[in-house]
């Protein structure tokens, strides 16, 4: 068992993380029997300073935090508790304590496709090239994509590494717009590669 430092009223901070996702869900505490209940349970288990009590989350809601890992920060005074959480975290119904939904980020590659969707949503041809691309039809789209990646491989084979880059990104910004084309993100790719998992 891990050592934790206790406050002096026993208890110890537990963020609650969305182990796929890596949001934040919510800010809870723990005592020994908590945290103890929470190993044995695998659901995650919090002492409620106003009940003054063991509270196991989601025990009236069904929305239950089950377990992926625990971590202790420099100071063995912080919890970083990673769970797949069944349903949403917040008892005003959001997915997490900030109102946010627990949606996952890809970095740029998010910010990306959103720019991908305003330009395809505004549909100035004049203006933009992803809109002025979109209104040819997916087959452009497709076309697009397939050029991009016959560039790629060609770079690929010779010895200029920022040619390559440069294609491997014209490449997925075409690959983005594509998705969007057929009505589908990021999120499906992943989840599709999820199911794949062995």
């Amino acid at each position: 068992m891990m050592t934790i430092k206790y406050d002096t009223n026993g208890l110890v901070p537990a963020i609650i993380q969305d182990a796929t996702t890596k949001n934040v869900l919510m800010l809870g505490y723990m005592n020994k029997e908590a945290y103890k209940k929470t190993l044995d349970t695998k659901q995650v288990t919090f002492f409620s300073r106003s009940k003054q009590r063991l509270w196991t989350k989601g025990e009236e809601s069904g929305h239950f935090l089950n377990l992926v890992d625990i971590k202790n920060d420099c100071d063995n005074d912080t919890l970083l508790i990673q769970v797949n959480p069944a349903g949403p975290t917040c008892h005003k119904g959001t997915d997490n304590c900030w109102g946010e939904n627990n949606t996952s980020s890809y970095g740029f590659f998010s910010t990306l496709e959103n720019v991908i969707k305003e330009r395809v949503a505004n549909k100035d041809t004049d203006k933009s090239y992803v809109a002025s691309l979109f209104s040819k039809g997916i087959n452009k789209v497709a076309q697009k994509v397939g050029e991009e990646a016959v560039e790629t491989v060609i770079e690929a084979m010779d010895n200029n590494d920022e040619l390559f880059l440069y294609e491997s990104a014209d490449l997925m910004f075409h690959y983005l717009m594509l998705l969007q084309a057929k009505g589908f993100t990021l999120k499906d790719i992943e989840k599709e590669l999820m199911s794949r998992k062995k």
